[in-house]
């Protein structure tokens, strides 16, 4: 290795994050029900590295604390999320924080290797313990379920939405082949998995519903009622039983290869995320937030849809 390569590697990346809150998650707990609300309305529950380990730990309270039956997570505001965190003044992409995996810090990590174990971390790694953790999950979805908003709601057991929610993951206009747990074809039949990236169009709740993404739809106004009553049922039931019925239904799940197919799909994700840096000189194509924001709601316009 070269001297210049060397001072390349250590190099530690300038964290610039400001937050607009130091609690980007409320946990609270009621009648055996855990509720973990996602807590940045202000932009859409955009996930940042501080929200996402936040959410990490109110999920390890929920799984540690004997009374918690059931856990529902749901977004404070107008959305459920809008995402990952690509542009507010909270992106804190090159912070460190004390990490849930294995996976080393990737502040001061050169080439494609920074964003790669940081999002073995953050995302795929993350996702992967909430979904398998013992205690069932419950995403209550209002408004926008966008890309990495997917992968939240995704990890849950039950989604249930309200009839103004949309879902929605147009990253392939980044030219990257969808969010990185990429459960997109055992969420949906692959060929409506293929339309929802091929396009990128919203998908109401209701379609989403009948595609088997959602279990129940509900107005806005009866949804956190309806969701809560949901829970309630399950609580009831024994936790032993509950847990091992998640189980064997993520393994037959795995056994048909969601697990290895997300490996592959990660692998692909990050030589997108290579090949636009090379071509660009930028990892996501070239579009920030701002940037995403105005192409959806060019084509929500375009399509009819609300913006």
């Amino acid at each position: 290795m070269t001297a210049a390569n060397q001072a390349h590697e250590f190099v530690q990346r300038e964290d610039k994050a400001v937050y607009e809150t130091e609690q980007p998650v409320l946990y609270s707990v009621e009648n055996g029900i855990a509720t973990v609300t996602m807590n940045r309305p202000g932009f859409n529950n955009a996930q940042n590295s501080q929200m996402t380990y936040a959410l990490d730990a109110a999920f390890r309270q929920a799984v540690d604390d004997d009374s918690v039956k059931v856990i529902v997570l749901r977004g404070e505001g107008k959305h459920f999320s809008a995402g990952h965190d690509i542009g507010t003044p909270g992106r804190d992409i090159n912070k460190e924080f004390d990490r849930s995996t294995l996976w080393w810090d990737h502040t001061n990590k050169p080439g494609g290797e920074y964003l790669y174990a940081r999002e073995q971390e953050v995302y795929l790694g993350m996702c992967r313990r909430w979904r398998d953790l013992p205690k069932p999950t419950i995403a209550m979805v209002q408004g926008a379920c966008v890309a990495g908003g997917l992968m939240l709601a995704w990890v849950c057991d039950l989604i249930i939405a309200s009839d103004d929610a949309f879902f929605q993951d147009p990253v392939v206009r980044m030219g990257i082949p969808g969010v990185e747990y990429f459960a997109h074809p055992y969420e949906l039949n692959p060929r409506i998995a293929k339309e929802f990236l091929f396009l990128g169009d919203r998908m109401s709740a209701e379609r989403a519903r009948e595609m088997g993404m959602v279990n129940r739809v509900f107005s806005r106004d009866e949804l956190a009622e309806a969701t809560y009553d949901i829970a309630g049922k399950i609580a009831r039931q024994p936790r032993m039983g509950l847990a091992l019925t998640k189980q064997v239904i993520n393994h037959v799940e795995d056994l048909a290869g969601k697990r290895s197919g997300m490996e592959a799909a990660f692998a692909w994700h990050h030589f997108a995320h290579v090949h636009n840096e090379q071509i660009s000189g930028d990892l996501l194509g070239g579009f920030d937030a701002k940037g995403m924001v105005k192409a959806n709601k060019a084509e929500a316009s375009a399509n009819g849809d609300k913006a």
